[in-house]
């Protein structure tokens, strides 16, 4: 029996022995006159159990959380391939038999419904968008929650499920102010940058999504980090930001390309030696815009 000496409490029924706690039945008790205080005990340590290679490394007393980017939600279970019964005796051939086929139309029961198979494919490109691109945790699951909504009301139907995956991903970008542009998603996903715009549409007209104005102020720190540019530089251009705002000068402009263009403003205030041509590639705009931008910057806060 192992037992652990409590030295900071005393017996309440003596106030003489010491309070000992039995790890094998939780038991917490006097040492001295008996008294059981407490008959069971939560072990807070992780439950040293394994029934795989995979899970002997990650002996956790948990699994995984549900996520709505699984097809399941997380809350399918599976039969321990483990041949033994609850003691750890050895099945027998014709229960190993029976068990195995358990196994295999558990398995096939979790896919069965065309719902399941579209989910795992869906969530699978999921996967692969969130390692492209970076993404956080909270983008994938306002993603998948996007993309149930669109299942259920029937939007799949007819369109391909990467395009309406990618749409969705866009979607949750924007609802969550992440500076990820439709370019990026469509070369991500390899596919064509309209199709997604036309399932982006499609979904903010069927779900009747609300999505809100993306500040450039996001958009700085992402385009200063592929262009190289100092802190100095990116502090200068959120405050032209700032005072763009003031005056609602960048209402209706393309926040990457206002972004960009309150850099390179930036730049040539401070010194900074970055073409047009080094900003517009770092942020994937045309050197145009920037130009046009920059004018429309220039003149409006006489700088």
């Amino acid at each position: 029996m192992g037992q652990k000496v409590d030295s900071t409490s005393r017996c309440q029924r003596c106030n003489r022995g010491a309070i000992l706690t039995d790890s094998n039945t939780g038991e917490m008790f006097c040492s001295k006159c008996g008294f059981v205080a407490t008959d069971r005990i939560e072990q807070e340590g992780p439950e040293w159990r394994s029934f795989s290679k995979d899970e002997g490394d990650n002996r956790t007393r948990t699994g995984t959380p549900t996520s709505l980017a699984i097809h399941d939600m997380g809350l399918a279970t599976i039969i321990n391939p483990i041949n033994k019964d609850a003691t750890g005796k050895p099945l027998s051939a014709s229960m190993k038999s029976t068990i195995e086929r358990l196994r295999t139309w558990d398995n096939r029961s979790q896919v069965h419904e065309p719902v399941d198979r579209n989910f795992r494919q869906a969530f699978s490109e999921l996967d692969r968008l969130k390692t492209k691109l970076a993404l956080s945790d909270t983008v994938i699951e306002k993603t998948a929650y996007i993309y149930r909504k669109a299942l259920d009301k029937g939007l799949v139907r007819g369109r391909s499920i990467p395009g309406l995956i990618a749409a969705s991903l866009y979607a949750a970008c924007r609802n969550t102010e992440t500076p990820r542009t439709l370019s990026d998603v469509a070369n991500s996903i390899n596919i064509k940058r309209k199709d997604i715009a036309r399932c982006y549409r499609l979904l903010l007209r069927e779900l009747d999504l609300k999505m809100p104005v993306v500040n450039p102020v996001k958009c700085i720190s992402r385009i200063s980090s592929n262009a190289g540019l100092s802190e100095k530089t990116k502090r200068k251009a959120i405050e032209i930001l700032d005072q763009a705002a003031k005056i609602e000068l960048s209402a209706g402009k393309d926040p990457m390309g206002l972004a960009a263009a309150a850099l390179y403003l930036s730049c040539v205030k401070n010194g900074e030696d970055k073409t047009q041509k080094d900003i517009a590639v770092a942020a994937g705009v045309t050197e145009v815009t920037i130009r046009n931008r920059y004018k429309g910057l220039k003149e409006a806060l006489e700088l």
